[in-house]
């Protein structure tokens, strides 16, 4: 039985602990309510070049001694950034968990942002967008992204472009990092062998000399665009396909049908999409959809990569699996199917110290309370066929689905009427 304790500390740092005490590790995470849908476009990529600079030495440490504090006490430094918020997290044997604390709250509270240290991180960066140019699947769900958001900060790649990072500098990384690394915009959450009393007393000293930041505004909903974007890509092998329908945002009342209805889809290997193009036809090899879920809007997207003289075909096969679901509920045994995968990923997923710490602050983030593993199987259990038929032609509708096709397209035509469903 595990136990999940929230306290808000009073400069606004909340802290939020799940104490596992069959457990040795303990996984520590700080959480900053940034993403890149909240930078102006002039300074697209500017929170994910700020999430490696704190990696390249503070006032206490230089980068080596970052790396060696880690690897001291045999923990993982990790960090991400996403569209609406930054990780940074480490996970060491529960006796470490000091040490660890330690090092995870210089690199965000300390960082030096140096001159020298800043030009050789633009070229990092710069040869990670590369690396995505050079990969056709992540190339063709960025351009989707960009064409499907067009207009919103959502679309901005999170990475940058080469020239918004060129023109980072310090001046602009410092007073980026002031306004948004405040601790009543930030989250501490820990999973583990813990004492959640430790782990609050570790972050009051830690943070206690922060003073609070102004709020920032999450600004106004995305709205998608329907597009049909081709890119003709000659040296490519295959054509790459995303279709993007609209979705739901991560707190809506039919997420969990919205999750059933894309599990049947695309998201596993018994689903109509995989049987029918990879397993029966063999047009595939990868074809899947998933769900991009926001604070305030979504996006459900299928992808697969296939030849040129069968991408036609195949967007047909999902234009025909579309039709299906918005015509004929799903029968019990495949509704079942779904929740069952669905619950059995979940429960498998929080076996980790790591998986319950970001867990913790996923849904602080979104919900703003912690929810059960009972309460999200109650949810998904609760869903009938006839919801997740209504989801279907709520979001398969022709005139709302997008289209961004990459690869060799010479000769292939793909107008609106393909996307009749």
């Amino acid at each position: 039985m595990t136990e999940v304790t929230k306290q808000v500390l009073p400069n606004g740092l909340t802290v939020i602990t799940e104490a596992m005490p069959a457990v040795r590790s303990i996984a520590l995470g700080i959480w900053v309510g940034t993403g890149s849908r909240h930078e102006r476009s002039s300074e697209n990529g500017i929170t994910h070049f700020l999430e490696h600079m704190v990696f390249k030495g503070t006032k206490n440490r230089s980068a080596e001694d970052i790396a060696r504090s880690a690897d001291s006490i045999g923990g993982h430094l990790d960090a991400y950034t996403s569209k609406e918020h930054t990780s940074f997290s480490i996970k060491v044997l529960d006796e470490h968990v000091e040490r660890a604390f330690d090092v995870l709250a210089d690199i965000v509270k300390n960082p030096l942002f140096r001159s020298e240290d800043v030009k050789k991180e633009q070229k990092v960066i710069q040869e990670e967008i590369k690396m995505v140019e050079d990969t056709p699947d992540d190339l063709v769900h960025e351009i989707f992204t960009q064409a499907y958001w067009r207009g919103h900060a959502l679309g901005l790649p999170i990475l940058g472009t080469r020239r918004t990072v060129a023109s980072f500098d310090r001046r602009r990384l410092v007073s980026y990092f002031r306004r948004h690394y405040a601790p009543n915009l930030m989250l501490v959450t820990a999973a583990g062998n813990l004492r959640h009393e430790r782990i609050a007393e570790l972050a009051a000293r830690a943070f206690d000399d922060r003073l609070r930041g102004t709020q920032l505004p999450r600004g106004a909903a995305p709205v998608p665009y329907p597009h049909l974007k081709l890119r003709n890509k000659p040296d490519l092998e295959q054509v790459h396909l995303c279709i993007g329908a609209p979705g739901y945002s991560q707190t809506h009342a039919k997420r969990y049908a919205l999750l059933i209805l894309n599990t049947v889809l695309g998201g596993g290997m018994s689903s109509r999409l995989f049987q029918t193009v990879r397993e029966k036809l063999g047009l595939a090899y990868a074809i899947f959809s998933g769900l991009s879920m926001f604070a305030d809007a979504g996006c459900l997207s299928v992808y697969a990569g296939t030849s040129t003289e069968n991408a036609r075909r195949l967007l047909g096969l999902v234009m025909t699996e579309f039709a299906a679901l918005k015509t004929t509920p799903l029968t019990e045994e495949e509704l079942q199917r779904a929740k069952d995968y669905l619950k059995g990923s979940l429960l498998l997923s929080f076996e980790s110290t790591s998986s319950r710490m970001a867990n913790l602050a996923r849904q602080e983030m979104v919900f703003g309370r912690h929810i059960t593993m009972e309460e999200i199987a109650a949810g998904i259990d609760a869903v009938t066929a006839g919801e997740v038929l209504g989801v279907a032609r709520e979001i398969f509708v022709g005139d709302r689905l997008a289209l961004t096709a990459l690869g060799p397209l010479a000769g292939i035509k793909i107008t609106r009427r393909d996307l009749a469903c």
